[in-house]
């Protein structure tokens, strides 16, 4: 994805294809926690619609009103930035790259990226929150994607049959050729549809029920009144049905609805806590459409906080991701990102086109992917399955987004800053407060703050480093809760 101008976050894409410009980063309004009522980070338990952007909210708020802006730069945690980040494709059908055709997740040109947060400082060149585009190839088929396979032969991405794969090579189990064999035949190529769009993403066998887990900007367009199909390597396509989604965590779990005498071998989940930078990644999905594409890199970076959202009028969805070097493009969204031991340690969700796009066009892979921790995403799956619903935790305070010094600032706002008897007021936390570290992770920006959030359960104990009138304290914070979104 584009370098952000100067004071403008970055705009990463997601390896879905999108047609409309990414948001600029830092943009989705942030109160990072549950919004007053009728809004996606309302109190547990409650339900409402998604709020505009630009709208207030607070996290872990236990009022109920509507989360109108406040002229502080107040805004809902979850509201949608005013341009998708994983943008859908253009109607008018066409293929990527052609009048018409969709265009995932095109950068705005540096210098002219849209969104709130003008305020957000740079550091480097790289600015403390991505915003990302979604990785889903929309429109994109089989014979296209051959082609471009064909005539670049040096794009260093490797397309392994489950053929070739199945026959006896003699690859030691722990090569990426032996890891790609054992794990294609669990990745599947979702492809999700409605009556104005066709997408293609990818997925992977979580349990032997037949449950698929995946990115919920992957699915989105087979909601409701969609059409979701899973084809496995071996060319044998099944229908399936949503079984939840959580678009604030971009996780979704779907099911395979009559998956027969199909034998399902999930996928072995690692320890996302434990990767490192340095270590070896392996990516698997279906960049372009081109299923079973294997590519491999190593991890770049861990807790890099991403800002997204799927341009479909739902909430923005945030992470703590690992980044990664390995090829990623559109359609290897919802796909597995491995270890060198071959087990899953996130969820290709995101990535950074280089240079400039401009409509009809369409960015690739420059080396900048973004993956969502399985030790999260396993959490979230389970839940989904469970109650089919998501959980958020909250701190119970609204951000000030127009903030732009180091950390995160709390409201200044005494009328809306700190829920009533939240978790953030039982802390001691007050208006104009700077969070400056989440338990052993610094904090330079509100997205920052939320990735990390989320990266908890509720109930969980978190300390919190914040200043106060040039002073320095620390607060130890039990985490509350928020329940569902607006139209998972």
């Amino acid at each position: 994805m584009p370098q952000p101008p100067q004071a403008q976050p970055h705009q990463p894409q997601y390896p879905q294809q999108a047609a409309a410009p990414a948001p600029a980063y830092g943009a989705p309004a942030a109160a990072y926690g549950a919004p007053q009522g009728g809004h996606p980070g309302q109190q547990p338990g409650q339900q409402g619609q998604p709020s505009q952007p630009g709208h207030q909210g607070q996290q872990g708020s236990e009022q109920q009103g509507q989360g109108t802006q406040e002229s502080g730069g107040v805004h809902d945690p979850y509201a949608v930035p005013s341009t998708p980040s994983y943008a859908t494709p253009q109607p008018g059908g066409g293929t990527p790259g052609s009048p018409g055709g969709p265009v995932w997740g095109t950068p705005m040109p540096p210098g002219s990226p849209s969104g709130e947060g003008r305020g957000r400082r740079r550091f480097g060149g790289v600015v403390a929150a991505v915003l990302v585009a979604a990785l889903v190839a929309g429109g994109v088929g089989g014979g296209i994607g051959y082609y471009a396979a064909k005539n670049n032969d040096d794009s260093g991405s490797t397309t392994i049959s489950a053929a070739s794969s199945s026959k006896a090579l003699n690859r030691a189990p722990t090569s990426v050729a032996g890891i790609a064999g054992k794990t294609l035949p669990s990745v599947v190529t979702i492809k999700a549809q409605n009556s104005q769009e066709s997408d293609t993403g990818t997925g992977f066998v979580f349990d032997k029920q037949g449950h698929i887990l995946t990115n919920n900007h992957v699915v989105a367009p087979g909601a409701d009144s969609g059409k979701l199909t899973v084809t496995f390597s071996n060319g044998k396509t099944y229908d399936a049905s949503i079984v939840g989604r959580a678009q604030g965590y971009d996780v979704a779990v779907i099911k395979l609805k009559n998956p027969g005498s199909i034998k399902l071998t999930p996928l072995p989940l690692g320890n996302s806590d434990n990767a490192a930078v340095g270590d070896a990644t392996i990516a698997v999905g279906a960049p372009y459409g081109l299923s079973g594409t294997v590519t491999t890199g190593i991890v770049s970076a861990v807790h890099r906080p991403v800002a997204s959202s799927d341009g479909e009028g739902s909430s923005a969805s945030y992470m703590s991701a690992i980044q990664t070097d390995a090829s990623i493009n559109p359609g290897n969204s919802g796909g597995p990102l491995l270890n060198a031991s071959g087990a899953v340690i996130g969820i290709n969700s995101a990535i950074q086109p280089g240079g400039t796009s401009s409509p009809g066009s369409q960015g690739g892979s420059v080396g900048l992917g973004f993956a969502i921790p399985i030790n999260q995403a396993k959490r979230v799956a389970s839940q989904l399955i469970k109650t089919g619903q998501p959980v958020y935790p909250v701190i119970g305070v609204t951000l000030n987004t127009q903030y732009d010094g180091d950390g995160a600032q709390i409201s200044t706002d005494s009328s809306s800053a700190i829920s009533a008897n939240g978790p953030g007021q039982k802390a001691g936390l007050k208006p104009g407060d700077v969070i400056t570290k989440f338990d052993d992770t610094l904090i330079d920006s509100g997205e920052t703050l939320i990735g990390e959030i989320w990266q908890h359960e509720p109930g969980d104990k978190v300390t919190l480093t914040y200043t106060r009138d040039g002073s320095s304290h620390t607060t130890t914070l039990t985490l509350g809760q928020r329940t569902g979104d607006s139209d998972s």
